[in-house]
Formats: structure tokens, C-alpha cells, sequence
């Protein structure tokens, strides 16, 4: 990834927890405490600077609505609609992302090659599911064979999994993606129900660990979230249907959430008018209306709370929109904080999530303060300027 070097002045800077007026400096791309030789200037006075935002919940092979489709579509097509999906994320203010369930080496490579502009790039590959399960995409009357796709692999048996584990790690993916219950998009599993038995839940969060990594599971009910969390996951992804009680053990065993209030809002506006199936639909509904109330009962529980979108299709574009929902949920600085620290702690990198000493030089300048008018965080004229490792990119 290319770098640069910037000193941007005047602005009003996050810290955290408030802004404070510093200048940043960034030096082949990372914070440094003095200006450097032959850096360009930004003039931020009066704007307000926070870090690049992380969308923990990303999928750049979603090229759309039909889960059979993301799949088995060609490859090709899909790598290449992906560049596409994350330079618009990175317009957006998205400087990092973390693509759950899809993703490989190549296109990381192509990332790491300057071969076109992305945000920071951490996959997962295909997520795996039990036959059945949340990644499974054949409806149940389809007969038809289905192993593996470009988002999602269906994987049983404790040494099976095992063995697919080990190969992603092999293949350079940064954690595992599991599916533990039933989901929206998925079209033969009853939502709340946990999926995959605890040995195999178990053996995929072991292998993970003994590489320094971790399991991020898509779980939505209480039972599933438990579920997980108990047998070594570190990452509950949605978590739309949990309870106080399911909260205070997330909490206790140090479990993020990573909601992704986006999604449902978009199907529920959207989904029919782009083709979404009746089947999907009808599930959308009994999870969106307590999507936001589960990101207050994890704050209250002292969850941390990351942000992601997780929009497939068409609707990648309401990006934006999941930031609107979850500062509704949790007020402005808590969600700037989830799109930031948070987020950078769950993906474990400590030069992520902010601009001190060290930290990648990627930035996003608002024209306003988001503590007290909140939309210029969702609102992409709100944007003054878009850095990323001290370069200017939108």
C-alpha cells in the first residue's frame, strides 16, 4: 500500500473520548511528533479529524441478492466487482475493513500491489457452515450438490473442519468465520436454532487460537450466542436477538458484538425491489426491530461494541446508513468509538483506531463536530478530505 507524507494543521483532533487542537503528522505513512521534511500540508482549520473509520462487517464478494449466485458466479467477476465495492468504501471514510465470509489471497495481494485503491484489507475467506446451516444456499426443495463457493464453504465433522481451518490459515486469511444459527439470507435454517454441535465449534476456535487468531461466528438468538461464546468465539457477528442475561456473559468472557444495523434497514426498505426472496424477507422481519435494542442491552453489559454493514448486492451503497442506526442506538461518541478503537482492538492491530504516535496516518476530516450534529458522520458531503497512510485519497 502506498504511503505518504502529510501535515495536516488546525484541526480539531479526537482523542477518544473528546477533540483536542493539535496538528497530525504523518511520515511514510504513520503519526510521527514533528513535522517531516518535503510533506505536503493539509489546512484543516476549523474541521474536525478523526480516524479512518473500520467496518468490521464487510463483504467484497457480495455481488448480489441471490445467494447461489455469490457463489458459483465466475470468480473473475466477482474479484473485480469487489475493487469496485471497496473503493467506494474507502470514498466513504472506510480506510480498513474486515470481510467476513469471502475474500482470498489474491485479492489481498492485488491490494497490497497498489493495483487499485482499498481500504486496509483483513479476510476471512469463506465462512464455513454445516450442511443446512446459514451458508448452505440450496432452498429445500433444489437438488443439487453445493461444497464450496466464493463466500461460504459447507464443512461437517470435527477433523474436516479441522483440516479447512488449518488450509485458510495456510492461505493467509486473519481469522475464521463460522456460522452458529440460522440467518436472513440463508433459506432452510430456522433462525434461532444453534448450528454445528459443541466439538465442532470447539475444534475451529482451538486451531484458530494456536495461530494467534480467533473466530468471528454470524449468530443471532441468545441459545446461538451462548452457544458460541462458550465454546471459544471471540467475535458474535449481528446478535440481533440476545437478552440482558446473554449480555452479561458476553461481557465476562470478553466476546465483542459487531452489529450490523445496515443490513436490515436496507432489505427492509429495499429487498423487495431488487429481488430479494419472500422466504429472506419474512426473516428480516423478526430480526430488525431489535437490532438497535441489542447494541444498548451489550453497552449497558460493558460489551465492547464494534460496527460493521454487512450489505450484499445493491444495497452496499446504505453504508452510511448503518452509522445512522447505530448512533441512534448508542449516541455519537460511542459509535465513533466502535467504528475506531473498538474495532481496531477486535482485529488486533494497535496502529489502527486512532492518530497517536505510531498509528497508520489514515484520517477522515469532517466539516463539522459529530458530537454535536451527529450526521456529518453518515452524510458523504459531510467529507472534507479522506487520508490513508498520509495520503490524500478522496
Amino acid at each position: 500500500m502506498r504511503t505518504g507524507s502529510l501535515n495536516i494543521v488546525g484541526a480539531h483532533v479526537w482523542d477518544g473520548e473528546g477533540f483536542a487542537d493539535r496538528d497530525v503528522h504523518i511520515e511514510d505513512g504513520r503519526v510521527v511528533d514533528r513535522p517531516g521534511e518535503g510533506a505536503q500540508t493539509l489546512d484543516a482549520a476549523g474541521a474536525w479529524l478523526v480516524p479512518g473509520l473500520i467496518d468490521a462487517h464487510f463483504h467484497a464478494y457480495a455481488t448480489s441478492m441471490d445467494g447461489m449466485e455469490n457463489e458459483r458466479g465466475p470468480l473473475s467477476f466477482t474479484a473485480i466487482n469487489g475493487t469496485r465495492r471497496l473503493g467506494r468504501a474507502l470514498r466513504r471514510g472506510f480506510t480498513t475493513v474486515r470481510d467476513v465470509a469471502g475474500g482470498d489471497i489474491g485479492l489481498a495481494r492485488a491490494i497490497d500491489a497498489d493495483l487499485f485503491d482499498a481500504p486496509r484489507y483483513h479476510f476471512t475467506g469463506p465462512a464455513l457452515s454445516q450442511t443446512g446451516g446459514h451458508g448452505d444456499p440450496r432452498a429445500p426443495h433444489i437438488d443439487t450438490c453445493f461444497s464450496h463457493g466464493h463466500m461460504c464453504e459447507v464443512v461437517d465433522g470435527v477433523d474436516a473442519l479441522r483440516v479447512a481451518v488449518r488450509n485458510r490459515l495456510r492461505t493467509g486469511a486473519h481469522a475464521i468465520k463460522i456460522m452458529t444459527s440460522g440467518g436472513v439470507f440463508s433459506l432452510a435454517d430456522p433462525l434461532p436454532i444453534p448450528q454445528y454441535s459443541p466439538e465442532e465449534v470447539r475444534v475451529v476456535t482451538d486451531e484458530a487460537k494456536r495461530r494467534g487468531s480467533y473466530v468471528a461466528a454470524h449468530a443471532y438468538s441468545s441459545e446461538a450466542v451462548i452457544h458460541s461464546i462458550e465454546n471459544g468465539v471471540r467475535s458474535i457477528e449481528h446478535g440481533n436477538l440476545i437478552d440482558a442475561a446473554t449480555a452479561a456473559r458476553m461481557a465476562k468472557l470478553g466476546a465483542f458484538l459487531v452489529p450490523t444495523l445496515a443490513a436490515y434497514d436496507a432489505m427492509d426498505r429495499r429487498g423487495a425491489a431488487i429481488g430479494l426472496n419472500a422466504i429472506s424477507l419474512a426473516k428480516n422481519s423478526e430480526v430488525l426491530s431489535q437490532g438497535q435494542e441489542a447494541v444498548q442491552l451489550a453497552h449497558a453489559a460493558g460489551v465492547q461494541v464494534g460496527f460493521g454493514t454487512d450489505l450484499m448486492g445493491d444495497l452496499e451503497d446504505d453504508q452510511l446508513c448503518g452509522v445512522r442506526l447505530q448512533v441512534e442506538a448508542s449516541g455519537s461518541a460511542a459509535t465513533l468509538r466502535s467504528m475506531t478503537a473498538v474495532n481496531a482492538e477486535l482485529i488486533g492491530d494497535r496502529s489502527l483506531g486512532h492518530l497517536g504516535l505510531g498509528a497508520y496516518g489514515d484520517a477522515l476530516l469532517l466539516s463539522a463536530n459529530p458530537l454535536t450534529e451527529p450526521a456529518v458522520l453518515w452524510e458523504e458531503d459531510a467529507r472534507v478530505s479522506i487520508v490513508q497512510g498520509g495520503r490524500v485519497v478522496a
